[in-house]
């Protein structure tokens, strides 16, 4: 059994971890930590938890987390790299579901989250946890990235096209749009029901944090650089993201959709519809897959990816579960084969 812990599980990204991981067949939960609910059992917390975990939430202790095969960080960023070094030294492997270590180059990060990075030399070493792309390597990892909920969605809809050479590469448009929990379990009156209810609205159009992390992920696919035009959206729902991706086709008589079925064929968790699909969010909750559709409007020289996930699961804690299992030699979809749930 994998001794498992969890710093900051009180977060929406938190207990999906919790969730996912009380029953996995494979895990040991030994510890979860939180300075804020210390002493709280679980269940008290989450209620959907009730029977499955007698866990008390506890102080962060370094000795307790030094004692666990494997710890995920599900904390703001900026706080797993001041205890990251640590945990590796005493040979504890670790998944950031954070942004502490998704981007490589320290002064682009630093320039984006607005903190000096603690552990600079780490930034190199970390491994991208996107197993459709970074398999083998998260195979070795004793330090993995879990990719962002924006970044997964996008990466995979473009992934195809851009490491087969198909579409302009300077020009490159994401047109995303994600339920409120993408935002974090805080009080906040832009999140309120009554405030982004009945509503819709793009943000943060002239620079995302998501936005280094996607550029670096498809420069990686092309071995070169991309011009990527990113705009998030907030629509009222609770979870889910989909990623409506534009590009202009270099060669428009490849059959697209073959292009992405024989890419991912392979892939336990994307799912390529039937051709003339359009996926639905609701197709995934709760649920670990990337689900795409690809169209060619009017026979033209655009093609249009629909790419839907769960963005806390998918999006965070399923695929931070999936790259544990990869670390451990498990199969790749141990625990996850939970069903979308509907309505």
């Amino acid at each position: 059994m994998i001794k498992v812990g969890i710093v900051g599980g009180t977060g929406y990204t938190g207990v999906e971890l919790l969730r996912l991981l009380v029953t996995h067949p494979e895990c040991e939960l030994i510890a979860i930590t939180s300075r804020s609910e210390s002493g709280k059992s679980v269940a008290e917390l989450f209620p959907n938890l009730r029977g499955y975990s007698e866990l008390r939430f506890v102080e962060p202790d370094p000795a307790l987390l030094r004692g666990c095969d494997l710890v995920f960080f599900a904390t703001p960023n900026g706080v797993a790299m001041t205890q990251v070094p640590e945990l590796l030294e005493a040979g504890v492997r670790v998944i950031d579901l954070a942004a502490d270590f998704r981007i490589t180059d320290q002064g682009l990060w630093e320039h984006w989250y607005g903190m000096q990075h603690a552990c600079p030399e780490l930034l190199m070493e970390a491994v991208y946890g996107l197993p459709e792309m970074n398999r083998q390597a998260v195979k070795q990892a004793r330090l993995v990235a879990n990719p962002g909920c924006y970044p997964t969605s996008v990466a995979l809809g473009f992934l195809p096209l851009i490491e087969n050479g198909l579409v302009a590469t300077d020009y490159l448009i994401a047109d995303t749009k994600s339920g409120v929990s993408g935002a974090g379990r805080k009080a906040s009156v832009a999140t309120l029901m009554g405030e982004m209810g009945e509503s819709f609205k793009a943000y943060a159009i002239p620079g995302h944090r998501h936005q280094p992390e996607i550029s670096q992920t498809l420069s990686r696919a092309c071995d070169g650089e991309i011009g990527l035009t990113f705009v998030p959206h907030l629509v009222p729902m609770i979870r889910g993201i989909e990623a409506t991706l534009y590009a202009r086709l270099n060669d428009k008589t490849v059959d697209l959709q073959r292009l992405f079925e024989d890419r991912y064929k392979d892939e336990p968790f994307v799912d390529i519809l039937p051709q003339g699909s359009h996926p639905e969010t609701r197709s995934v909750r709760g649920a670990n897959y990337c689900r795409i559709a690809i169209h060619k409007p009017l026979k033209g020289d655009v093609v249009v990816v629909s790419s839907v996930i769960d963005n806390l699961v998918k999006g965070a804690a399923g695929q931070a579960v999936q790259n544990m299992n990869l670390m451990f030699g498990l199969a790749e979809d141990c625990g996850l084969n939970q069903v979308a749930l509907l309505p």
